[in-house]
């Protein structure tokens, strides 16, 4: 999740820039470049573009532009959160080709960077270990005078995401930007155009604005941009009147960035799967494990170290390992697993999962892991986290910075992770193609069945203020979906300061069962899989105590409306993949219930986002 901000007009660019980019530090970043097209006596000159880049706050960029040449009035800049290549200034952007002339920043992922690089880019050289770098080659090579005409070639031959802007030291009163997966907004002043990933670096000049969808290029000129859709067609667009102030428009809209990372959900989960599987072959493809077929088919146990949100997230993937995999799978709360002196071999697979890549308790126990001789991985979120370098590989999620306390997004990808790393396994022992391609079908319609629940937000803000007043909640699941019981308990302690608590449900009758009664409501999960019908027997129980039920159900399932008091439906999908639907309603309610309440819900109290001490 990276941040562009760009200007062509006559006002200087570099305050615009570097002001923008601050405007863009919510977004999380580890790096940050700028591009300006020299002036002199105010003429933009044809021979110079200059860049500089600098690792980590603005700030640091900001002073290593003092006393550069930086007179000039059109210019691009970039927030980078690393996905490509480890955090570097050789890696952070803008980037150009073999020469200076041609510099570009991107959001996204380029799938086809390595047969695009194959392809096109022999001779070329590659400085930076990115996927935005080969795309400036690419462009560079299709160059022949007309900039447009280069960026829509190179686009014809990518595959993957982008929100890009690129400019070329030949034709100095030109942006050129596209659109696909990524989002880019362009800002319509007297005069002067802004291009931006979003609108927050430019409300302090326009608030009138044009998005741009999917598939369209945008020519920008001085006074003047036309913007182009995938058959080259040029197309009016209207100009929105924006009225948010600039903290509204990092918000892009919502009111707490809680509520913008769970819709963010379908985005992020394409990030996460995009480019690691193969529908044909009915597998994943996940480089990072790091280990030839020969030694996957050595594991014979795998261990996976968590903590908080991420351990639940870890239970799903032990229900996927071994159901796909046939390999026995523990999760270890990894504040734990040093001390319990645990059985490692050279057969055992570790991965660690964290968020930040920094949480201490994991890390330690990752750290005993490689001692012990085990296979040792990562799955964070940071790229050149601590985690990240100390294990021997590994897989980010992609999910973008989380900036609410309170892991949603993040919780989601790191689940999707661990299913491609199960069925990945489970093609080389027991999978068959058919199963392979079934489960790979319903991952990819999963972003859409998302933005179904989320479209429920409303309803479920109604049920939010029926139950906020109640002091307790039982959260109940079985199977795969105990984890989600667990995560959707733990959200609504996280930020509404309610108590709950979560179990399987057929433990109920073994104790805990004495504390219902009408004050203390049960969120159960009883969707349409192998367990229902043990479900609903659990249900029927709790109902006979006469605890208030709000039933997570099947779409069509409408017997469920007989047992519970208030139903939410979600689509329905494969077992091993339900966790990632029936997630968001839980995320949902905890949300709603906690604004209704008044609590501070990005930062609750007592809580920190990265826990770096044991």
């Amino acid at each position: 999740m990276c941040g562009i901000i760009g200007y062509i007009g006559n006002k200087q660019a570099l305050p615009i820039l570097i002001n923008g980019l601050r405007r863009l530090e919510y977004r999380g970043y580890d790096s940050a470049g700028i591009a300006v097209i020299e002036e002199e006596k105010g003429v933009r000159s044809k021979e110079k573009i200059v860049r500089v880049k600098a690792i980590g706050k603005i700030d640091e960029l900001a002073k290593k532009v003092v006393g550069k040449d930086l007179i000039g009035t059109i210019g691009i800049a970039h927030t980078r959160w690393a996905t490509h290549g480890g955090v570097t200034e050789v890696n952070a952007h803008p980037h150009t080709g073999c020469t200076d002339d041609l510099v570009i920043v991107h959001n996204g992922i380029i799938e086809n960077y390595r047969e695009l690089k194959e392809k096109y880019l022999a001779g070329h050289e590659i400085k930076s270990q990115t996927d935005t770098e080969i795309l400036a080659h690419l462009i560079e090579l299709f160059y022949k005078g007309d900039l447009l005409s280069a960026v829509r070639e190179a686009l014809s031959q990518v595959r993957g995401t982008y929100g890009l802007v690129v400019m070329h030291a030949s034709e100095p009163n030109r942006l050129v930007a596209a659109r696909l997966g990524s989002p880019l907004v362009i800002g319509v002043g007297e005069g002067e155009y802004y291009i931006a990933s979003d609108t927050s670096p430019m409300l302090a000049h326009t608030r009138n604005v044009i998005f741009l969808d999917d598939g369209e290029i945008a020519d920008i000129g001085l006074n003047k941009f036309e913007i182009f859709n995938v058959a080259s067609e040029k197309i009016n667009k209207d100009v929105n009147h924006i009225d948010w102030d600039e903290a509204q428009a990092q918000l892009s809209g919502f009111p707490h960035f809680m509520l913008k990372e769970i819709f963010a959900q379908p985005t992020v989960m394409q990030d996460a799967v995009r480019g690691r599987y193969n529908l044909e072959e009915g597998t994943a493809h996940l480089g990072g494990i790091n280990m030839t077929v020969e030694e996957m088919h050595k594991v014979k146990r795998v261990i996976l170290l968590a903590c908080g949100t991420a351990s639940y997230a870890a239970m799903i993937g032990k229900y996927a390992f071994e159901r796909l995999a046939g390999i026995s799978t523990e999760v270890d709360v990894a504040s734990e697993f040093r001390y319990r002196d645990p059985i490692i071999d050279e057969n055992t697979l570790v991965f660690g999962i964290s968020q930040s890549g920094e949480t201490a308790d994991t890390l330690a126990a990752l750290r005993e892991a490689k001692r012990k001789g085990a296979f040792v991985r990562g799955i964070v979120n940071v790229v050149g986290s601590t985690i990240a370098r100390e294990t021997d590989g590994g897989t980010y999620i992609h999910a973008g910075p989380e900036l609410a306390v309170a892991s949603t997004k993040a919780y989601t990808n790191m689940a999707a992770v661990l299913l491609l790393y199960a069925l990945q396994f489970g093609r080389l022992n027991r999978v068959s193609l058919a199963t392979g391609q079934r489960l790979l079908t319903e991952l990819r319609a999963i972003p859409e069945k998302m933005k179904q629940i989320l479209e429920q937000s409303e309803k479920i803000k109604v049920l939010a203020e029926k139950y906020k007043n109640y002091k307790d909640f039982f959260f109940l699941g079985r199977g795969i979906n105990f984890p989600v019981a667990l995560e959707g308990s733990l959200k609504l302690k996280e930020i509404s300061y309610i108590h709950s608590e979560a179990y399987p449900g057929g433990e109920m009758k073994h104790g805990p069962i004495a504390l219902l009664s009408p004050d203390f409501p049960v969120f159960a999960i009883m969707t349409k899989n192998q367990l229902y019908d043990k479900m609903r027997s659990n249900v029927e129980e709790i109902k006979a105590r006469k605890a208030p039920i709000v039933l997570i159900a099947t779409e069509g399932d409408e017997s469920a409306k007989e047992l519970a008091n208030d139903v939410i439906f979600v689509p329905p999908t494969m077992e091993l993949i339900e966790p990632l639907l029936n997630t968001l309603p839980l995320q949902l309610f905890a949300y709603h219930t906690a604004v209704l309440l008044g609590r501070d819900v990005d930062r609750p109290r007592n809580l920190a986002k990265s826990v770096t001490v044991e």
